[in-house]
């Protein structure tokens, strides 16, 4: 399994996106946002709201993929804000070590651990019936206004769920598609205080063009060169995961702000940029050496702390504020790939994921 792993990472067309076009991705980013937008430099919105206003019951908000990385910052960040945060991911022992080393050093916040795969629906929707129970019973944490839709993967060979989904298609994207939508109905009690975030990546705009179908979405081959016969095109599916969970941001945020629907819950993009993080970790170490060593000397690789300033940017924004794309840090925002921007795109993405989202529901019972 590593060597087809190893395999699937050295072939040219993988090492040539991540290493080449990623790159010139990141740093087209930075240009767009220092040279092509460069009002947005002294936008208003810089400065971040706290949300730990005085009240009966404190904000909450739920972080996925919070056992490290950028998750476990924002986590961090938002708990000394006032939140009660919820850190959720797949390993229950990691972030309770995670909870404990954070009330450690920061005895008065309040946090807790809530194990969530999201490459697996019955925990999705176990995960969600946990937090109806923890919200709506008699002692509620808080009040539920923040999800931040932070977990995500870089699969080296293919795996499917027992969906039949790929897996870093639904870690990325379809797992947290699902989990949005069973917690909108919590979310919208808190209307219109009450927002998600939703991490993406620079890496998006690598894609030109994607094709929506269901069995595409499934299997994370919506660019039509993602296929490749007989190895795993794990760069493309990639960055077509994150472009997919951008689309999706824009069009929820389009559809929650409609005329019939004014106001009620924000919906932000964060991009982290490059960071040191555990994304990597299915990759061969000397790649990862040797990356992070060139990211370096380009002074683009950031800490976990560093780079959750743009979730966290997103997060703390003033509520009415919805639609944005944060990069950089300081409250920061700028345009993202003009296909992200295509309404029928998007539509058709919504419409393919939530067809394929009604019926893996039914399997479990749910809706």
């Amino acid at each position: 399994m590593a060597r087809v792993m190893a395999w699937n990472v050295m072939r040219i067309g993988n090492l040539g996106r991540m290493g080449v076009l990623w790159t010139l991705a990141l740093l087209y980013s930075y240009l767009h946002l220092l040279f092509l937008y460069p009002r947005l430099r002294r936008s208003p919105y810089s400065v971040p709201q706290s949300r730990a206003a005085a009240s009966d019951l404190k904000p909450a908000s739920i972080v996925t993929g919070a056992s490290s990385g950028i998750g476990k910052a924002t986590a961090i960040a938002l708990a000394l804000q006032g939140f009660h945060v919820i850190l959720a991911g797949r390993s229950l022992k990691r972030l309770r070590e995670v909870v404990a080393e954070i009330k450690r050093k920061h005895k008065d916040v309040s946090v807790q651990a809530l194990e969530l795969d999201l490459c697996l629906v019955p925990s999705i929707l176990s995960f969600v019936k946990t937090i109806q129970v923890l919200f709506e019973g008699e002692n509620p944490p808080g009040k539920l206004q923040l999800l931040v839709n932070n977990a995500g993967i870089l699969a080296t060979s293919q795996r499917w769920t027992s969906d039949e989904f790929d897996c870093m298609m639904a870690s990325n994207y379809l797992g947290p598609y699902m989990l949005t939508c069973q917690l909108l109905p919590l979310l919208y009690k808190n209307a219109p205080r009450a927002r998600i975030v939703n991490v993406v990546s620079f890496t998006h705009r690598c894609v030109r063009s994607l094709q929506v179908d269901e069995g595409g979405l499934m299997q994370g081959t919506l660019q039509t060169s993602s296929y490749n016969g007989d190895w795993y095109s794990l760069a493309r599916i990639y960055e077509t995961s994150k472009l997919c969970m951008l689309l999706f941001s824009y069009e929820l945020h389009r559809r929650l702000h409609s005329k019939e629907a004014p106001s009620q819950i924000s919906v932000m993009a964060a991009d982290p940029g490059a960071v040191a993080s555990n994304i990597l970790r299915e990759m061969p170490h000397f790649l990862v050496g040797l990356s992070n060593l060139v990211l370096t000397l380009l002074t683009l690789l950031q800490s976990p702390t560093v780079g959750a300033a743009s979730v966290v940017d997103a997060a703390l924004a003033p509520w009415e504020i919805s639609g944005k794309y944060y990069f950089g840090g300081r409250g920061l925002t700028c345009q993202s790939s003009q296909i992200s921007y295509n309404r029928n795109l998007a539509n058709e993405l919504w419409e393919a994921s939530a067809a394929v989202s009604e019926r893996v529901m039914s399997r479990y019972g749910a809706n």
